[in-house]
């Protein structure tokens, strides 16, 4: 099993669904670490893409931001969408930035078991590329369940799980029967966002930013 360093200030953002909050999220730590950040695959919205959201809420430095591999057309699976583009996409096709000394943030596309090619998942580039993971989850109906079968994945996969992140609403009960039947307790959680802004995430870098340094910084 491939051993991976939990020291590092480098971090892969994945969550437990799609659309769940892992772009705001990764804007909050990106601004919270002053970490560059990397979305190795962008699939649709190529006219605004994470890393553009990224980069304008968190108020980072054009250096900080690190080009994608895969830019594909199409908003799907990234394993149809480089099928609609013409494309392969490969585990070798990944490498991390080379900013050894700067903490990163990896954002993958949707959660832990979307395809990236036939045989191939997001678990599998988490694993190539050797970091911990801080898991994104949203209460909704349903949410306990996909929280603990990603954690229960990483897991099983020897993922280490650096922080479990609530992203958007309130939901105590949520939080407290996963934290007693997994062992995770929040890092932070962080509230329903009626718009996002560079304000709202200096805001909530303030109030919760010192968590976050002391615990991943």
């Amino acid at each position: 099993m491939t051993k991976i360093q939990t020291s590092s200030k480098r971090y892969f953002v994945t969550g437990i669904h799609t659309g769940i909050g892992k772009t705001v999220t990764s804007a909050f730590l990106r601004a919270c670490l002053d970490a560059h950040y990397w979305k190795p695959i962008q699939a649709g919205d190529l006219d605004e893409t994470d890393s553009d959201r990224v980069q304008y809420w968190s108020g980072a430095a054009d250096h900080q931001i690190v080009p994608g591999t895969h830019a594909l057309q199409t908003p799907a699976s990234p394993h149809y969408a480089a099928r609609v583009d013409g494309v392969e996409i490969s585990l070798t096709d990944f490498t991390l930035p080379d900013h050894p000394e700067a903490p990163l943030i990896v954002e993958g596309a949707g959660g832990l078991l979307v395809p990236i090619n036939e045989q191939e998942t997001i678990t599998d580039l988490i694993v190539h590329l050797e970091l911990p993971v801080v898991l994104v989850s949203r209460h909704y109906l349903g949410s306990i369940n996909h929280t603990m079968l990603s954690i229960d994945l990483l897991r099983r996969r020897g993922i280490p799980i650096a922080g479990l992140i609530y992203s958007g609403g309130n939901n105590p009960e949520t939080v407290r029967i996963i934290e007693a039947q997994t062992g995770l307790a929040p890092l932070v959680e962080l509230p329903e966002l009626e718009e996002v802004t560079p304000e709202v995430i200096a805001r909530l870098v303030d109030e919760l930013g010192a968590i976050v340094r002391e615990s991943l910084g």
